[in-house]
């Protein structure tokens, strides 16, 4: 993969199965692990895109860190500023600011790896919440970050 092309390790069919399953799950409240579903306006389409996320717990700030990087829903939440948080009938809207300091942004994916490293390693090639400081950041171009404001 080039510099110029932001990472993405696409979703194979068992994990779409397995992101659907997570999805309706928090839609009708019950919550594995954390999980909520994300609703994003798709930037071209203009409907509402939902898929399961690990919202994450940093320094008494929500966060939301996509594992695979640059997917769809991480373009729509540039172009869309926000989005919302569902747990069943606990709906919480918020906007983002994507994290670009390189300090916070290796804090985060430190705390991110250490509660959800065992769901999403794979997508981390080797760097861990034990890595050193300099190989979270090295890591942390291939991953998102957005520090969320929620607003209801």
């Amino acid at each position: 993969m080039s510099a110029n092309t932001p990472h993405y390790a696409q979703a194979g069919a068992f994990a779409v199965w397995i992101n659907s399953l997570i999805g309706k799950l928090a839609r009708h409240g019950i919550s594995l692990a954390g999980s909520a579903e994300l609703s994003v306006r798709g930037r071209t389409s203009g409907r509402m895109q939902r898929i399961p996320v690990n919202p994450h717990h940093h320094g008494g700030t929500q966060y939301l860190v996509p594992a695979r990087g640059d997917s769809q829903w991480v373009r729509n939440m540039r172009a869309a500023g926000g989005g919302e948080l569902r747990v069943g009938r606990d709906v919480r809207t918020f906007t983002v600011t994507e994290v670009t300091d390189p300090a916070e942004k290796a804090a985060v994916l430190r705390t991110y790896l250490a509660r959800w490293g065992w769901q999403v390693k794979k997508f981390f090639q080797g760097v861990t919440a034990e890595s050193s400081e300099e190989e979270l950041r090295a890591a942390a171009p291939d991953h998102p970050v957005f520090r969320l404001t929620i607003s209801g």
